[in-house]
């Protein structure tokens, strides 16, 4: 196993990008939850969706399973008998392995490595020296050769669309916390040469009350490399109206790889408002996680529920879209697609 730097030679010039999550996995990484003081009391309730998403995830491709403690692992374990899961006793802070895991990447005819971005818990807000080490956990398991660069860059902050097409928000990236004077010039650089993205769309925010900053995905993603799916708000008194609208009208503007418009599909918001301990949660439909076979959306016990599925199921022909709830894990600020990790199909690159 190798741990190449910023010294060496970046995987673009290998010939690695990182692919869209619609591409086949060889398997999805997790965290389990852990600690009631940041489930603010509703762990039991927390593990108990988490076990339904395990288990459904874990029913059309291989689960790696993180847990940080014996408790953890003997509830885990209690919990998902019989699920095609693997369990890996790794020190972590919290379960947001998206933007604290590795993000791989691929290339003909079938190597997989991946990235070690640095990660600081959204500019410094929480504890997070564990969950920054992670992706080197992962290594070690996997015997995975890898690029470690000093960045400070969350999963759930790029949108990857295929071609080389990425979408992002200027409100999370280009925040001081993370990268002082990275600009969005050097932002597309490092997105280039570590990720293969040639072509970074950049949206203005994200939701009110979003711990990340505005993480792109949970407000815009992309169904396939031509459809890009965003939410919208309709009620004009709703502080997300206007920047959801804006959103909106950038998109229309915008061009895939090849200068074509994409088709814009509209995702309502949930139609409830949402409070935790903290303030307004931020309840998406947009925080999809797409697998193996399966498209697995967060619901919420909300009237846009049953909406926000006539939607999106369309747009994934061949793949079961599946409606879990979510309501106790929003409360921890994120969902579906913040908890889940893709590993892409192929064989783990040494380094040789």
């Amino acid at each position: 196993m190798k741990h190449l730097s910023t010294t060496d030679v970046t995987p673009r010039a290998l010939g690695f990008a990182m692919p869209p999550e619609w591409e086949a996995h060889a398997a999805t990484w997790m965290s389990w939850p852990a600690g009631d003081d940041l489930w603010f009391g509703h762990l039991d309730a927390v593990r108990a969706e988490f076990a339904g998403l395990v288990r459904t995830i874990a029913r059309f491709e291989p689960v790696h399973l993180l847990t940080r403690d014996a408790q953890s692992r003997q509830d885990a374990d209690e919990r998902l008998v019989g699920a095609n899961v693997t369990f890996h006793d790794v020190p972590l802070n919290d379960v947001w392995i998206r933007d604290n895991g590795p993000l791989f990447v691929t290339r003909s005819p079938g190597d997989v490595s991946f990235v070690n971005w640095r990660f600081n818990a959204w500019g410094g807000k929480f504890d997070f020296a564990e969950d920054d080490r992670v992706p080197e956990a992962v290594a070690h398991i996997l015997n995975a050769s890898h690029w470690d660069v000093p960045v400070v860059l969350e999963g759930g902050a790029l949108e990857i669309g295929g071609a080389g097409v990425a979408l992002t928000t200027r409100s999370c990236l280009l925040t001081d916390t993370r990268n002082l004077g990275l600009d969005a010039g050097k932002y597309a650089d490092w997105l280039r040469e570590y990720l293969g993205v040639s072509k970074l769309l950049w949206l203005g925010a994200g939701l009110e009350n979003d711990h990340t900053d505005g993480h792109i995905d949970t407000i815009t993603r992309f169904a396939d490399e031509r459809t890009i799916v965003t939410s919208v708000e309709a009620d004009q008194m709703d502080p997300n109206h206007a920047v959801m609208t804006a959103n909106l009208e950038a998109l229309k503007g915008m061009t895939d790889a090849h200068g074509n418009p994409f088709r814009i599909v509209e995702l309502p918001l949930p139609a409830e408002y949402l409070e935790g301990a903290e303030g307004r949660l931020p309840p998406t439909y947009a925080n999809f996680y797409i697998g193996n076979g399966f498209v697995v959306v967060p619901q919420y016990g909300d009237p846009n529920d049953a909406r926000a599925l006539e939607i999106l199921t369309p747009l994934f022909p061949g793949r079961e879209v599946i409606g879990l709830s979510s309501r106790a894990i929003i409360e921890g600020g994120g969902s579906f697609h913040c908890v889940t990790q893709q590993q892409p199909v192929g064989t783990v690159w040494t380094g040789e």
